[in-house]
């Protein structure tokens, strides 16, 4: 509901003032583009996790509104139910399922100043504010403040920030800096220095996930500000600087009606140095329209790179949003001349490639980084040698597991840089030292992995109180697979036969009499009782936010195995038909509220089941991953707030629905094999990198395709017929068409045959 103490609070003067200032001009003019479909609030609300504010693809900067600082549906910074922001700061994490970062909040306020947020409007600097007053979009960010009758506008680089106030007239305008704030952290140490009379500086140094992170600043003003001060808490302090746990600082300015105060702000983890480096290099003038042009054009860049048809603007907006996300993580971490503050807390520098961080990668390694090899060939080297270098200089045995803020967090179980790096290589992407590598996911599985011992002697891991036994052998027994298929590609047959055999560890965890992966006791005996039903069974003893169900399946470089083990393709399609279609309920589905998009046993707002409903496809059966992929699509992503089922997870639950809406989905992403789906549009256009591709284009097309209509009748490849339920990267970096007629009843000869099911790679 529209606030309408807005419209009597705003002045007149004001109002036509905004109405007559174009609040942006970067509008296309010939009809719309990608861009203009995203909707970045999707996934604000329910457990989406996501933020609305400024950022370009991959940034360091994540410019955004802070309506919260805690709770877990607060770890993002922003939920779509709250009614007050308390501050812009200045990165965010996107879709996670812990909160952190939240650095350098500015607010601008007017009256009587007040330094802290206050628990409630009107306790503090917390303003309210209506989301008819809200606009989001890819690169700006824009809000009006009612209590305060200023406008908000946001924008950003990859390593600084851009902000334009419109204030009224006022003698008592203020833009509050609180360095005390956070999202879901505190702070350890914080610093603020008034350099002059438009420049501040400092460094915010917090405990948050993955421990201790600094970040620096510089902000910069577009005018002298009237007046300053620097303070502990509530209370000025003298002087010019400050050092402390309660930092914070205020600018004070006299405003005429619809005075635009600019301040941009440099972030790095470096120093005070090369945030001003980073400032003075992305922003150099005071030109925001321009800065939100060039954002504007980054993402819309990136978008076009895939072009959908379709008469539905919902489904065009759900889709271009869900690309949008998936280009948000991982962000940037080292600095415009190549330093950055690394896992060791070192400052390091890097040699012809940038450095990321939030690499989500128990997440991501499913669907979003085989997306971004397709999407962002550019920066696939450059992931890859991030996470050598993390390995180098972390000096733990270890490649990344969950790096955020440049920092281990340790979060979730298995390696998942491995695959991402074999991925890479064996998709063409080899610009690192492919032995290092190898030689690096060694060391990480066999001087660094939990329960290793076990593991290697007894092919399991005995259950324990939160172990997560079951999923830890699952997810182990994937990354031995790739090692061995990347040895084997490296000609080192011997280490390729060690790791293939212990990729097989997890046939010790299939209990041939129930179905289902089990955990076992130290003996070598079930544990019992057993619920297949019930989530974690017993504090996350056998598996990872997840029941029996959710990982039942999770057997990625082996399904034929995996089939032959349930019984065959008869058995093995009435398991996964049970998933979808059982009656029976989750008894304890509110014990971890990552469990959600639930349909059946399957639960899609969590990453284990992402691959299942591509399944059928290995049993002979594709019409009925035609059938559920089309129930996920459409049923648990839609164009609102709370259109994500779940934890966006750095974009890899939106990498999903993208694959599913073009038509195929990566289940082992090692092997470079595309299992086919439903397409969700009429036609579909990759347009590929000639960097890094032959082909120019590779075009999905789907004939008589709508929602009567999801099953695949027939098929042809470049014009010539296939009857295979699959298609290979290397086909579709060679450019071409894909066409698929579609139909109302399932063809069930289509991908039938075993020759035409996915080839084990």
């Amino acid at each position: 509901m529209k606030n309408k103490t807005n419209e009597t609070l705003l002045p007149c003067t004001l109002r036509i003032f905004f109405s007559i200032v174009f609040p942006l001009a970067v509008a296309t003019c010939c009809g719309k583009s990608a861009v203009d479909y995203v909707n970045p609030m999707i996934g604000t609300d329910g457990h989406g996790h996501v933020y609305p504010g400024a950022t370009v693809p991959f940034g360091m900067v994540q410019l955004s509104p802070d309506t919260r600082d805690n709770t877990w549906d607060g770890s993002s910074g922003y939920h779509y139910s709250d009614g007050s922001i308390l501050g812009f700061s200045h990165n965010h994490l996107t879709g996670t399922g812990c909160p952190d970062l939240g650095n350098v909040l500015l607010m601008p306020t007017v009256g009587d100043l007040k330094l802290t947020p206050g628990a409630h409007f009107g306790d503090g600097y917390r303003a309210r504010f209506s989301h008819q007053d809200e606009i989001s979009r890819p690169g700006y960010y824009e809000v009006y403040l009612p209590d305060y009758q200023v406008k908000v506008e946001l924008t950003a680089t990859a390593r600084a920030g851009f902000h334009r106030y419109t204030f009224p007239a006022t003698a008592a305008g203020h833009v509050v800096v609180d360095l005390q704030h956070g999202i879901g952290n505190k702070v350890i140490e914080a610093q603020l220095t008034i350099e002059n009379d438009h420049i501040a500086s400092g460094y915010r140094r917090s405990d948050g996930w993955g421990g201790s992170k600094v970040y620096y600043f510089v902000m910069e003003f577009s005018r002298p500000f009237d007046s300053a001060g620097v303070a502990q808490g509530d209370k000025d302090v003298e002087g010019k600087q400050t050092i402390g746990k309660e930092t914070k600082g205020h600018f004070d300015f006299k405003t005429k009606a619809g005075e635009q105060i600019l301040v941009r702000v440099g972030l790095s983890t470096v120093s005070v140095e090369g945030a001003r480096k980073n400032l003075h290099s992305e922003i150099p003038n005071w030109d925001f329209n321009g800065v939100a042009a060039a954002a504007r054009k980054q993402w819309d860049t990136a978008l076009n790179t895939l072009d959908v048809e379709a008469k539905d603007n919902n489904l065009k907006e759900t889709f271009y949003t869900a690309l949008y996300h998936s280009l948000l993580a991982p962000t940037l971490l080292s600095d415009v001349d190549g330093q950055f503050r690394g896992p060791d807390e070192n400052v390091h520098q890097t040699e012809g490639y940038d450095y990321y961080t939030e690499l989500s990668l128990w997440d991501t390694f499913r669907a979003e980084n085989p997306l971004l090899t397709l999407m962002q060939p550019g920066r696939i080297n450059d992931f890859v040698n991030t996470m050598l270098e993390h390995f180098k200089i972390f000096g733990q045995n270890t490649l990344p597991v969950w790096p955020e803020g440049g920092k281990e967090t340790w979060c979730m179980i298995g390696n998942h840089a491995i695959p991402v790096i074999v991925e890479a290589y064996t998709k063409g992407f080899r610009d690192w030292n492919a032995n290092e590598a190898l030689n690096d996911m060694i060391a990480s599985t066999d001087k660094n992995r939990e329960q290793l011992d076990s593991y290697r002697e007894k092919g399991f891991i005995p259950t324990g109180k939160g172990v997560q036994s079951v999923s830890k052998v699952l997810e182990y027994a994937y990354d031995d697979s790739c090692i061995a298929r990347f040895a084997k590609a490296l000609g080192k047959d011997d280490l390729a036969g060690k790791y293939s055999k212990r990729s097989q560890n997890w046939e010790n965890v299939f209990d041939p009499s129930t179905g289902f992966m089990r955990g076992k006791n130290a003996d070598g005996n079930w544990v019992t009782p057993f619920d297949a039903n019930a989530i974690n069974s017993i504090n996350f003893n056998e598996y990872t936010e997840a029941n029996a169900w959710q990982y039942n399946f999770f057997v990625l470089h082996n399904v034929p195995g995996l089939i032959a083990k349930l019984g065959g393709d008869e058995k093995f399609v009435a398991r996964l038909d049970e998933t979808f279609d059982t009656q029976e309920k989750i008894p304890n589905l509110a014990m971890i509220p990552d469990v959600t998009g639930v349909i059946g046993m399957y639960a899609h707002g969590n990453e284990p089941v992402h691959h299942v409903a591509y399944l059928y496809n290995y049993a002979g059966q594709p019409w009925k991953t035609q059938t559920r992929v089309r129930q996920v699509a459409n049923t648990l992503y839609t164009n609102t707030p709370g259109g994500i089922c779940g934890n966006d997870d750095c974009g890899q639950m939106s990498a999903w629905y993208v694959f599913t809406a073009l038509g195929f989905y990566p289940v082992d992403p090692v092997s470079g094999i595309y299992i086919l789906g439903s397409p969700l549009f009429d036609k579909a256009t990759l347009r590929l990198d000639p960097k890094f591709t032959k082909g120019r284009s590779f075009t999905v097309v789907a004939k008589n395709n709508s929602a009567q209509n999801p099953y695949i009748q027939s098929a042809t490849l470049n014009g010539k017929p296939i009857t295979r339920s699959w298609i290979s990267h290397d086909e579709i970096i060679a450019g071409g068409k894909l066409v698929l007629t579609m139909g109302p009843t399932p063809n069930k000869v289509f991908g039938s045959a075993p020759a035409d099911r996915p080839p084990k790679i």
